[in-house]
């Protein structure tokens, strides 16, 4: 069975940089997609990277893009989002998840997440202006 395990999030100041480390332990190219998501209290869960498996092409939410990168590490089945310029909008508990679609505009639209079912136990991001 799949198990992800995020890392990473701590208390940072705006403007700093941070990179999130994923875990996956299994067959990473059993999936077509994966990359992070991120729940602030009371908001829904919103998908904010994305990364194709196959092709390494990637997309994110427009509030981060510029900001945030997003990598795999098929050898290691690691999968990285580094967060650059953090601001006071993106403080939340960010998790991994993979899904078999291919398409990170799926990925990326809202409520996707409700159809995805494999979940670690997030990592929290914290950010102070």
């Amino acid at each position: 069975q799949v198990q992800l395990v995020e890392s990473g999030g701590t208390l940072v100041q705006s403007g700093d940089s941070l990179q999130l480390s994923c875990k996956f332990s299994g067959n990473m190219a059993d999936y077509g997609t994966i990359g992070w998501f991120r729940q602030a209290p009371g908001k829904e869960r919103e998908g904010v990277s994305c990364i194709s498996i196959e092709s390494g092409a990637t997309d994110y939410k427009d509030s981060v893009k510029g900001r945030f990168t997003v990598s795999t590490d098929k050898g290691t089945n690691m999968v990285f989002q580094q967060m650059n310029n953090l601001k006071p909008e993106d403080p939340a508990t960010y998790y991994c998840a993979p899904a078999f679609d291919t398409s990170c505009h799926w990925y990326l639209s809202p409520g996707s997440y409700q159809y995805l079912s494999i979940w670690g136990q997030g990592t929290q991001v914290t950010v102070s202006s």
